[in-house]
């Protein structure tokens, strides 16, 4: 008979494996559907603020923000693409952030939301701003902890705003070069 924390154990590793599956196939269809992307033009900036804030306003499970930057990179201005993203992304991870401040009962205690907690604890801003930056499923964890810890929210804003604008120009800019080099070759 298996325990509740087996049971737990596995059912997060199915989810694990499902996001990853959805990431892949979403990055296969970006590809495959390069031309027809070109039509997301016609909601511009806008489109990616408003796109930005709904792929960060989950919590828990990630949704790939950073594959859709990179195509629109490939389609608008980069920098530009960075900042309409990034200051999406800033409002979406606002949600973990508020959801921390409801209570620390959201967080599960176990040694990588141990260690979340003492980065924020000891390098604060910095700590939001690394996180951020780095693509990596531990943000939502960082956002609920800052909240919990009761982070100022104009503190966690701007080096939550700074990162994710950072982590959006790389991927904006990849996205611009990956296309420019297409068409360089298939010309």
């Amino acid at each position: 008979m298996q325990t509740a924390k087996e049971k737990n154990s596995i059912g997060m590793t199915i989810l694990r494996v499902v996001i990853l599956v959805f990431v892949i196939a979403l990055t296969a269809l970006l590809l495959i559907y390069r031309d027809e992307l070109v039509k997301l033009q016609g909601y511009g900036y806008p489109g990616i603020f408003l796109l930005s804030i709904l792929a960060n306003a989950t919590i828990i499970i990630p949704m790939p923000g950073v594959i859709l930057t990179s195509a629109m990179g490939a389609i608008f201005n980069p920098w530009w693409v960075a900042l309409a993203a990034g200051s999406g992304a800033t409002i979406g991870e606002l949600s973990g952030y508020l959801a921390g401040l409801s209570g620390r009962g959201l967080i599960s205690k176990n040694k990588t939301s141990d260690k979340v907690e003492y980065w924020v604890k000891r390098y604060g801003g910095w700590a939001i701003f690394l996180m951020a930056f780095i693509p990596n499923p531990l943000f939502d964890m960082a956002g609920l902890t800052a909240g919990a810890l009761k982070m100022p929210v104009q503190r966690f804003v701007l080096f939550l705003f700074l990162g994710k604008v950072a982590k959006m120009l790389i991927f904006s800019l990849l996205g611009s070069t990956i296309m420019e080099i297409y068409h360089n070759y298939s010309d």
